[in-house]
């Protein structure tokens, strides 16, 4: 799942990145080796090099993070190198193969850092946790399934949460007198008054196939609880079978049908942020949209924020579901984990307790409208420039019996990739539930 453009949530809001240099990524790299395999300089001190992505106001959250971690502890130098996104992922797979990785990388939990895992190459953090519980305690404990594996734990958030939420615009609603949709009925029936006024009911953009795959995850929680999608993880045979899926697609296309989303749906993109600019000038109604859609409405046209107009809301309930209404699904964190070739782990190990998320970390993703998942900063998010919206997220993560991670960072990537394709059929009306369901247990990996 993409993330949209960073911007600083302060006075003076500045636009750190386009749409296209996010998905890019910034090219601020040095692209040397790293210094794991040398564990100490002439100095005496140690050296560890952690691998990142982030860009503009994150990059330089995080590049403070280590020039002050480097200040208070003399005997350690951090060097942070940072990466364009996708060859990112190519350099560290290559890296780990070679067993010539960074003492410390970012990536985002679930499959592809479970594959590090059973390969050995990860660095077992439990011990460490245990060692000192006013570390261990935090984070919120929603944000950590990700990097947690038979009860062991492999990485620490480093960025911020960024669930999934329905935004709207209380100005279409307000217009047609209508309340924003707790239930599947509710939703149902607000689409039927907006459809009949010209409004799009709700703006998607399918041109990009992610944005698809959040009414799958949220509908198969709502219909049938957390277990459903960890019967997939686990690779239980005929997974994708389960009724909870045959119902939750059977739910899109009755959306579809009914003509929720806006005519042409499949040539929008929302890498582009053209879902959202439907939302904002009062064409769409409603975005099902993560929590970076915030920031990209507050980039293209601030003014819609500060007069007011921009609601949000959780996904609605649905009736008989064994879901908890207070599931969530999205991008729980970037995480730091440490690799089992460096050389200077304890040193790693003191860079994740003390720089990562520590006071002022936190202090200073919070002042460019991050929420950093971490436990007891509920006064600073309420106090700090939008902090309705802010404090929204939090609760919403804070409050979540389960955090499900973005199905397509979770599952293998080419099984995630056959999800994507199948879902953007089922949504065009070209597979039928029954289809999509037998197609992705014959794509399946366990």
């Amino acid at each position: 799942m993409l993330k949209r453009p960073k911007v600083v949530l302060s006075a003076g809001v500045t636009v750190a990145l386009t749409a296209s240099a996010l998905v890019t990524g910034c090219g601020n790299s040095s692209g040397g080796s790293n210094s794991s395999s040398g564990a100490s300089g002439a100095s005496g001190k140690s050296s560890i090099t952690i691998w990142d992505i982030q860009t503009g106001a994150s990059q330089k959250v995080v590049q403070d993070m280590s020039n002050d971690f480097n200040k208070s502890h003399p005997d350690i130098q951090s060097t942070v190198q940072f990466f364009e996104n996708d060859p990112y992922k190519q350099k560290i797979q290559i890296a780990m193969g070679a067993h010539n990785p960074p003492d410390i990388f970012t990536g985002w939990g679930g499959g592809v850092l479970k594959s590090y895992i059973d390969a050995g190459d990860v660095y077992d953090l439990t011990s460490d946790l245990k060692a000192d519980p006013s570390w261990a305690n935090r984070f919120l404990p929603s944000v950590m399934k990700p990097v947690t594996f038979d009860g062991k734990i492999y990485g620490v958030p480093n960025d911020n949460v960024q669930p999934v939420m329905m935004f709207y615009n209380k100005q279409v609603f307000q217009q047609y007198h209508l309340t924003p949709p707790k239930t599947w009925d509710d939703l149902l029936n607000d689409v039927k008054v907006f459809k009949a006024h010209g409004i799009a009911p709700i703006s998607l953009g399918g041109k990009d196939q992610w944005p698809d795959l959040m009414y799958e995850e949220y509908l198969v929680d709502r219909i049938g609880g957390p277990q459903v999608f960890n019967n997939v993880l686990a690779g239980k045979k005929n997974a994708w079978s389960d009724p909870a899926f045959l119902k939750a697609n059977t739910m899109i296309q009755q959306l579809v049908n009914a003509g929720a989303f806006e005519q042409g749906f499949s040539s929008v993109s929302s890498n582009q942020g053209e879902d959202a600019a439907l939302l904002y000038t009062g064409k769409a109604a409603m975005e099902l949209m993560g929590s970076w859609g915030f920031a990209t409405i507050l980039s293209d046209d601030k003014s819609f924020i500060d007069q007011g107009n921009l609601g949000f809301m959780t996904f609605p309930t649905v009736s008989g579901g064994k879901g908890n209404p207070n599931d969530i699904v999205g991008n729980p964190s970037n995480y730091y984990s440490i690799s089992n070739d460096s050389k200077n782990k304890k040193a790693a190990v003191t860079f994740l307790k003390d720089a990562v998320l520590n006071d002022q970390n936190v202090k200073d993703w919070i002042s460019i409208g991050d929420v950093p998942p971490v436990q007891g900063i509920e006064s600073e998010l309420k106090q700090a420039t939008y902090g309705d919206y802010l404090s929204f997220t939090y609760d919403m993560v804070k409050d979540a019996p389960n955090f499900q991670a973005s199905w397509d960072q979770a599952l293998p990537p080419s099984e995630a990739q056959e999800l994507l394709t199948d879902l953007s059929k089922l949504f065009l009306n070209q597979m039928t539930p029954q289809q999509f369901s037998d197609d992705m247990n014959q794509h399946m990996q366990s």
